[in-house]
């Protein structure tokens, strides 16, 4: 594959997730992160996922796939390359674990507890997921010589997914969640992108769900699910209406048996909770 090639079919977002960069600021067409080569205080680089770019506002560099690479692993072309090489192309899903960056280890979460900061509850209350609070925990951590907090969901490895109103970062390593359900008597599984739709699934349910539910805490994980699905005799997706939402969903069809597409319920909107909120 040239490198033509690879800058178009490359998400340049599992890129940057594969050295755990998450976006602090996003949407579905762009997002903000911190640099890629300084530590800063304010995000500079933009990301333009329709054109598969980025551009650091601080050094005025346009990146591609390959250049974020060199950046990152300071490296030259054909070592960049042999590093992209590694991820599968045509389907746009990780084969290999993200590798640690400074971000992974110049973090220290300092406090764990339930949710008790009022601008978590307030944010809680406004994506409409209160009354989940047991299913998330208040983290409060230090990064770059600043402390931070967020809501965390803990993933299969022991790492926090953090979200709070103005950012989204993965302490730890990042992996899949799996939450068996006792009651799961059909052999079921329900697939959620984020943790936010997995609240509101479960604020959605009246009663407990039968199925047991898996939070991918992004697309690029599916490749740790694979083998874990073969188990299961239904699929249910909500999956983001998105372009990797999308390109997930048919994987997923390609793969496996009796699948349902719940992502029709809100297709008017980017994400089951976001239907939920306009409700």
């Amino acid at each position: 594959m040239n490198c033509e090639k690879i800058k178009n079919r490359v998400s340049i977002k599992s890129v940057l997730e594969s050295f755990n960069f998450f976006p602090v600021k996003e949407n579905s067409k762009t997002a903000f992160y911190f640099a890629l080569d300084r530590e800063e205080k304010v995000p500079s680089l933009s990301v333009d996922f329709a054109k598969n770019k980025a551009f650091d506002f601080g050094t005025g560099k346009i990146y591609d796939v390959i250049s974020i690479v060199q950046q990152v692993k300071k490296c030259a072309v054909p070592e960049a390359l042999q590093y992209l090489k590694t991820l599968d192309f045509s389907e746009c899903i990780l084969k290999l674990k993200p590798e640690k960056t400074s971000l992974a280890i110049s973090y220290e979460i300092t406090k764990i507890s339930d949710i008790e900061h009022p601008a978590l509850v307030e944010y809680l209350h406004d994506r409409k997921v209160t009354g989940q609070n047991h299913l998330v925990k208040e983290v409060h951590y230090r990064l770059k010589r600043k402390t931070f907090f967020g809501i965390g969901f803990k993933n299969d490895s022991g790492g926090f997914e953090v979200r709070n109103k103005y950012s989204k970062i993965c302490l730890g390593r990042k992996d899949i969640t799996l939450i068996k359900n006792k009651n799961n008597r059909n052999n079921e599984v329900s697939i959620f992108e984020g943790f936010f739709d997995y609240l509101t699934f479960r604020k959605l349910q009246k009663e407990d769900s039968n199925s047991d539910c898996l939070i991918l805490n992004s697309t690029s994980m599916l490749f740790k699910a694979k083998g874990r699905l073969k188990e299961y005799d239904k699929i249910s997706l909500f999956l983001d209406n998105d372009s990797n939402g999308k390109n997930t969903k048919e994987i997923i069809k390609k793969e496996y048996e009796n699948i349902e597409d719940c992502s029709l319920l809100y297709e008017n909107f980017k994400d089951l909770n976001e239907w939920f909120c306009s409700s």
